[in-house]
C-alpha cells in the first residue's frame, strides 16, 4: 500500500450559505425549467451554472467571466458537495458563461421565469404584496455607441454624461426592496414612459390588483396615474412643476397663510420608541378625467400638501446663504482695485448686478438702486498747464433686502404635494409620507446592483444581448441578498433580540437590522482541508463559531450546511 501523503485546501467562506439559499429560492430548477439546454449540452445545466456563477459574483464581488474558471477550480470539492452536482472547471469557461447571458436575454422566457420565481418566493418566504416601488437607474461604461444599440448617451444618474449607458427600470416589493420586474432599455430613454410598461409587467407577473405603486415625480404624468386607476390599482407620487405649477401650489397654501387651513402634524417613530415630528400637512381633492386605451376614466385624487420640517429648515438656511453671498458680490462690484473694471454707465452696472441676482436665485428679494454721484475735482497748475476743474461721475449701488418678500418666500419653502387615489381609511396622511420616505430600500438595491457585491459597473461586455443577460442575472443575486437580510431581520424581530459580533472593531455592538453583506462576511476564513494518505481520504472543515452557527439558525438553514463537507472520513481514491 502506498503511503503517499497529499494535502489540499479550499476556501469555503460563504459558498454553502449562498448555494443552499439559492436552492431554497428555486433558482437553478426554475432556470432549467424555462431555459431548456440544448440536447447536446454536457456538464452542468444552464440553471446550475448560473447559480454557481451567481455564488462567485456575490462572494467575490466580481462579474467578469474570465475569473470564474480559476475560482471554480480552486473550490471544486466545495461546489460539488454543496450543490450535489458533478462538475469540472471546464463547465466554467467563458463561452459557457456567455451562453447563460445569451439565454437570459430572451424576453419571453425571462418574463416567464421571473413570474414563476416571484410566485415561488412570495409563497416560500410568506411575503406581503401591498406596495411596489418603481424607479430607474443607469449603468455607464466605456463602450462604442451604435445607432440601434442598447448603449447610448443620455441623462446620467451617475453624473457621467460623457459615457454611454444602459438604463435599468426596477420594480421592487416595498419596503423590502426585492425586485419583482426588470426592464433593460437603451440609455437615452426618458424615465416617464417606462412606468406604464413596468406596472403592466408587475401586474402580469403577480396576477393581482389593488397594489399601491410608489414612484418619484416622473411617475406623476397624468397618463401614468390614469393607467394605474383604470387597472384597479393605487399610486403615490409627488407632483412636479409640470403637473402642479407654482401658482397652483400658492393657491393651495393661501388658506394656510391666512390661518384658515389647519395643519396636521406628521410623526415618525424612532428606534427607541419616541415619536418625532417630521412634517405638517393637509389634504384637498381634485376631480380628474383622462383617456386610457380609448376609454374615459374619471376619479377623485387626494392631494397631500406636506411641509417637511428638515427640508424647510435646510431650504431657509440655503436662502439666507444665497442672500448673504449675493450681497457680498454686489458690494464688491463698485470696489475699486487695480486691474478691476470701473463701471462708467449705470445700465452696465445694473445689468451686472441683476446677473448676480439671477445666479444666486434671489430675484425679487433684493432691490437695487444705482446712483450717479457727480464730483468736481480741481487740478492745480503745473508748468505751462493752467489750473482746471474736472467733472467726474461715480456710480454707487445701493442694495436693500425686501424683508416682506423674504418672509413670503420662506413660507413657500419645504412644501411638496403628493398625489394618491387610495382611500383615506387605507392610507392616511401620516402613512402616505412614511411610505414614500421608504425609498431608501430601492436606492440601496441600486447601490448593491452597481457597486459591491454585485458590481455591475464597470461592465466589461460589448454585446447588447449579454449586457441585458448580465443585468437580469444580477437581479437574481439582488433577490438573494434581499431575502437573506429579510429572513434574519424578521426572526430577530420575532424573538425581540439583537445580533452581536458582526462588527470586528466593536464585538459587543448589537444590531436588529444586519445587512446581508455583514452576514456573509462573518463566514470568511472557513477552509476545507482534504488529506489523502494512501487510499484513505480525511476531510476537515474549520469549526463554526457561535456567531456563524447563530446566523445559520436565523437563516433557517440546516445545521450541517458546513459540517457535511467533513462527514466523509475515509473514501477510496
Amino acid at each position: 500500500m502506498s503511503d503517499k501523503l497529499t494535502v489540499t485546501s479550499e476556501r469555503v467562506d460563504d459558498i454553502p450559505v449562498l448555494i443552499t439559499h439559492q436552492v431554497r429560492m428555486g433558482v437553478p430548477n426554475l432556470l432549467d425549467l424555462q431555459f431548456a439546454s440544448h440536447g447536446n449540452r454536457r456538464g452542468l445545466s444552464l440553471g446550475w451554472l448560473a447559480a454557481m456563477w451567481l455564488t462567485h459574483i456575490v462572494s467575490e464581488s466580481d462579474h467578469r467571466l474570465a475569473h470564474v474558471r480559476r475560482w471554480a477550480r480552486q473550490r471544486l470539492e466545495t461546489l460539488q458537495c454543496c450543490s450535489g452536482q458533478t462538475m469540472t472547471e471546464l463547465d466554467f469557461t467563458d463561452d459557457r458563461l456567455a451562453d447563460v447571458l445569451q439565454a437570459l436575454s430572451d424576453d419571453v422566457r425571462w418574463s416567464a421565469f421571473e413570474s414563476t420565481l416571484n410566485g415561488n418566493l412570495l409563497r416560500v418566504y410568506d411575503l406581503s404584496t401591498e406596495r411596489v416601488r418603481v424607479d430607474a437607474t443607469t449603468a455607464s461604461g466605456y463602450w462604442t455607441v451604435s445607432e440601434e444599440g442598447l448603449l447610448q448617451f443620455g441623462h446620467s444618474k451617475d453624473h457621467r454624461p460623457d459615457l454611454p449607458q444602459v438604463k435599468v427600470m426596477l420594480s421592487s416589493l416595498d419596503p423590502l426592496g426585492m425586485p419583482l420586474a426588470t426592464q433593460v432599455v437603451s440609455g437615452e430613454r426618458a424615465d416617464d414612459p417606462l412606468y406604464v410598461p413596468a406596472i403592466a409587467q408587475v401586474r402580469q407577473g403577480l396576477g393581482c390588483r389593488g397594489l399601491l405603486y410608489i414612484g418619484d415625480s416622473k411617475m406623476g404624468a397624468l397618463a401614468t396615474r390614469a393607467f394605474v386607476q383604470a387597472g384597479g390599482d393605487y399610486y403615490l407620487c409627488p407632483l412636479g412643476l409640470v403637473q402642479l405649477p407654482a401658482d397652483t401650489l400658492r393657491s393651495y397654501l393661501a388658506p394656510v397663510w391666512t390661518k384658515e387651513q389647519a395643519l396636521t402634524p406628521i410623526y415618525r417613530q424612532r428606534e427607541n420608541g419616541d415619536q418625532e415630528q417630521i412634517a405638517v400637512g393637509f389634504e384637498r381633492t381634485e376631480e380628474l378625467t383622462a383617456t386610457v386605451n380609448g376609454q374615459t376614466v374619471n376619479w377623485t385624487e387626494r392631494r397631500l400638501v406636506v411641509r417637511s420640517v428638515s427640508l424647510a429648515e435646510k431650504a431657509v438656511r440655503g436662502l439666507h446663504t444665497r442672500l448673504t453671498r449675493a450681497q457680498a458680490e454686489l458690494a464688491a462690484l463698485t470696489v475699486h482695485k487695480r486691474g478691476k473694471k470701473v463701471w462708467r454707465e449705470a445700465d452696465e452696472l445694473r445689468q451686472a448686478a441683476e446677473t448676480i441676482l439671477v445666479r444666486r436665485e434671489v430675484v425679487g428679494l433684493l432691490h437695487l438702486d444705482v446712483q450717479e454721484i457727480i464730483h468736481e475735482r480741481r487740478l492745480r497748475a503745473y508748468g505751462q498747464r493752467p489750473a482746471t476743474i474736472r467733472v467726474e461721475k461715480e456710480l454707487r449701488l445701493q442694495v436693500t433686502v425686501d424683508e416682506q418678500a423674504v418672509h413670503e418666500t420662506e413660507q413657500t419653502l419645504g412644501w411638496r404635494v403628493y398625489a394618491t387615489n387610495q382611500q383615506l381609511e387605507h392610507l392616511s396622511l401620516n402613512q402616505a409620507l412614511l411610505a414614500y420616505r421608504d425609498q431608501y430600500g430601492i436606492e440601496h438595491s441600486f447601490h448593491r446592483l452597481k457597486g459591491k457585491p454585485l458590481s455591475l459597473t464597470p461592465m466589461y461586455l460589448r454585446s447588447d444581448a449579454r449586457v441585458k443577460g448580465l443585468i437580469r442575472l444580477l437581479t437574481i443575486g439582488l433577490r438573494d441578498l434581499t431575502l437573506l437580510e429579510f429572513v434574519v431581520r424578521r426572526r430577530l424581530a420575532q424573538a425581540h433580540t439583537a445580533l452581536a459580533g458582526l462588527y470586528t472593531d466593536s464585538p459587543k455592538h448589537t444590531t436588529t437590522r444586519p445587512t446581508a453583506e455583514r452576514l456573509l462576511k462573518a463566514f470568511k476564513g472557513i477552509t476545507l482541508t482534504i488529506i489523502h494518505l494512501g487510499d484513505q481520504v480525511h476531510r476537515h472543515v474549520t469549526p463554526l463559531s457561535d456567531l456563524q452557527q447563530r446566523i445559520l439558525v436565523l437563516l433557517g438553514l440546516p445545521t450541517d450546511t458546513y459540517t457535511e463537507l467533513a462527514t466523509i472520513s475515509a473514501q477510496p481514491p
